[in-house]
């Protein structure tokens, strides 16, 4: 780990000390304005709304904290880390992730600057997130605030992803679900090949922010009726950036 990532998590650290900065929902006016009106337009265009991820509130809390030390607005300053890894330093856990900054003298021309910037909407109205953390400091009579949104990944044992897969394989077709060892998991860790002595007849290996549907090619072949065993493991992953994704490896058996 780098030394600004040791600087970032020892600054975070202290600050998650603060109430605010652990916060179940919006700790001001203007933020509780601007997570509502993100809702207000998300609702208007046939979206979900947003829910609010306190986990994530100590990123935005952070940047918005360095912006206004800055006096002006940018999504990354010399020597801070970019948002995915503010994100990850945290303890956030997502697939997908973006952010808003802006800063202005009132929450209504905030959001207004927001829904007028044609990337910055895009956020807002974003189909694949389903959370968000609002920040906003004020400082010398400015507002500098933080939109942070995320597709949540849930944090899943290693158990659990292969419990959640076998499930999908047996809902596609009638396969014996083999038990997972420790070779089926370094399978998964692999680029190719596989562990172990027994050969599979197919491998596939793919990696998702959701277990809730299987490749298209992994059905494709469980439906040919040519495999009737196969064993599922997963592993973490070697990018310490790619901390959202899981990791699958489907091994089928005749």
């Amino acid at each position: 780990m780098s030394l600004t990532s040791n600087k970032l998590l020892l600054v975070l650290g202290l600050a998650i000390a603060l109430p605010n900065l652990f916060a179940q929902q919006p700790t001001s006016v203007s933020e509780q304005y601007l997570f509502s009106a993100v809702n207000a337009e998300r609702q208007q265009h046939g979206l979900q709304p947003v829910q609010w991820d306190p986990v994530l509130y100590r990123a935005a809390a952070y940047h918005a904290d360095a912006m206004a030390e800055h006096n002006t607005i940018s999504h990354q300053f010399s020597g801070e880390p970019e948002l995915s890894a503010r994100g990850a330093a945290v303890g956030a856990h997502f697939s997908v992730i973006s952010e808003n900054v802006a800063m202005g003298s009132n929450a209504v021309q905030l959001h207004d600057l927001w829904m007028h910037s044609p990337h910055h909407r895009d956020n807002i109205l974003d189909a694949s997130v389903d959370h968000v953390a609002i920040r906003v400091v004020r400082h010398n009579g400015e507002l500098y605030a933080v939109e942070d949104f995320e597709r949540q990944v849930a944090n899943l044992s290693l158990s659990q992803q292969e419990q959640a897969i076998a499930d999908l394989v047996q809902k596609t077709a009638n396969v014996t679900i083999l038990p997972t060892t420790a070779d089926v998991r370094r399978t998964c860790a692999m680029d190719s090949g596989y562990a172990g002595s027994r050969k599979p007849w197919f491998v596939m290996r793919f990696t998702g922010g959701q277990l809730n549907r299987l490749p298209d090619t992994l059905v494709d072949k469980l439906t040919s009726g040519r495999y009737h065993a196969a064993a599922i493991g997963a592993c973490p992953a070697t990018d310490v950036q790619n901390f959202s994704a899981y990791n699958i490896a489907v091994l089928l058996y005749p």
